[in-house]
This record gives C-alpha cells, structure tokens and sequence, in this order.
C-alpha cells in the first residue's frame, strides 16, 4: 500500500531525474532537477542541452559548491546515472557521485513513486510555467527557471509540509564538496581486486562481471560472516555486485 515517506533531516536524500524534454522556440530543452526529500527545497534546476554526462556533471558540482554534498541521491535507472543492464548498472556519472561519498540509489524499474516528490515537482513545474509560456532558447528557459525556482522555494506554501515555504526547512549540508577526489581506500583485512578493461575482476580462480564503469578502479571483497562462500564486492562503501562461489557466474 502506498505510503507517505520523508527523511527526518535536510540533505539525507535528494531525489533527482529530468522532466524529459520541452519544446522551445530554438530547440528542446532537458530541465534537471534535484529536491531535497525532507524540505522539498529544490536545490537545482538546470536547464539543460541534453541528457548526457557533461550535461548533468558541471550543473551538480555547482550545486554541491553551494549546498554541500547529501548522504544518498535516489534516482530511476536512465542516463546519465543508470542503465537498464543488470550487469552495468553504474555509469560514469555514478562512479564519481559514490566516489564523493554519496550513496546512490536506484529505484525499481516502471515505479517512478520512488522518486515521487521530484514527480510531483515536475507537475508543479508543467502547471504553473511550462503551459503559460514559451521558452525561446536556452537562455530564456534558465531565467525562467530561476524565477519560478525562488517562488517555490522561498514563497509558494506547500500543503505537505503544513502551508511552509520549503526554505523553512532546509539547511545547506555540512559536508562540503572537495576540491580533489577523496582516494579510494579499504581495509587492510578485505580482499581487493582491480578491475580490468573488460569490466571484470579475477578472485579465487573465477572471474565476474563488476561493471565497465568501473573500469581501472579497486573494489573489496566482504564475506558474508553467515553465508559460507558468498561475498559482497564493494566500491567505496557501495555494494556493486554479490558473489556466490557455489553458483556459476552466467556474465564470465
């Protein structure tokens, strides 16, 4: 049954997708948007060329430069941050996020509910501008965005969270974004392995399928302390991929 969920605090979840394209007079426009899950705040709406990695990446190291970086994003399993292949569901894009520290989660296929306040933003979005005017170009749509961004933000009431402005209550993370790349670092107890150019990592004679995004980085190996022969491949402190040794591995 369906539920009413937020997080208890600003910045443990921000929920994160793009509301597929608009018309413009010159072209289409992709707008990207981040909501905090507690507030509603939306702390980024970009509008945006495309849906590609350069599209998404520069817009979000803005948006951490200003409002710190969120324990976990949640987001569906389209590009930039995912794909539909089982075996391939990190993309570039996540790599860097969970390299940051940043959890990423990626809602079931076909129940976009997991994102459901994003969902409902984007309807806001349609309703109170997209249908009242015509964007021209790139340009035009950002200034438009940031107007109706401040509205929502700052003014407009919002009945799930008792007729507040979001502003009310959202605060910017306290951890900030790095200038470098935390290094990728593990315990000395856990087997590590690198992963190859073909997306795959050998352990104890066999080799499995970690993910091509992964490409040249190190993930470490977890035991399963009640599971005899069944580990759990981390990167960072993101669990990848499960390992049965009892069973064969269909994507060697």
């Amino acid at each position: 049954p369906w539920q009413r969920f937020e997080h208890p605090q600003p910045n443990a979840l921000w929920q994160m997708d793009f509301k597929g394209h608009v018309a413009m007079s010159s072209g289409r426009c992709h707008p990207l948007t981040v909501l905090d899950d507690h507030s509603r705040f939306n702390v980024l709406l970009q509008a945006c060329h495309g849906e590609s990695l350069q599209d998404v990446q520069a817009p979000l190291i803005r948006c951490f430069q200003t409002y710190g970086l969120p324990a976990a994003i949640s987001c569906d399993n389209g590009s930039p941050w995912g794909t539909m292949h089982r075996e391939d569901r990190l993309t570039t894009l996540g790599v860097w996020l969970i390299q940051l520290g940043v959890r990423l989660i990626h809602a079931r296929p076909c129940h976009p509910q997991t994102n459901g306040k994003d969902e409902r933003f984007h309807r806001t979005l349609n309703l109170e501008l997209l249908q009242r005017r015509v964007l021209a170009n790139l340009e035009d749509a950002q200034h438009a965005f940031d107007a109706f961004r401040d509205d929502y933000n700052l003014i407009r009431p919002h009945q799930a969270i008792g007729m507040n402005a979001p502003v009310s209550r959202y605060r910017p993370s306290d951890r900030r974004y790095p200038a470098v790349l935390p290094a990728v670092e593990y315990d000395d107890q856990l087997a590590v392995r690198k992963v190859d150019v073909s997306g795959k990592i050998d352990f104890l004679g066999r080799r499995y399928r970690i993910g091509k995004a992964l490409r040249g980085q190190s993930v470490a190996l977890r035991p399963d302390p009640e599971n005899d022969g069944q580990y759990t491949a981390y990167f960072c402190q993101q669990p990848v991929r499960s390992i049965d040794l009892h069973q064969i591995d269909r994507s060697e």
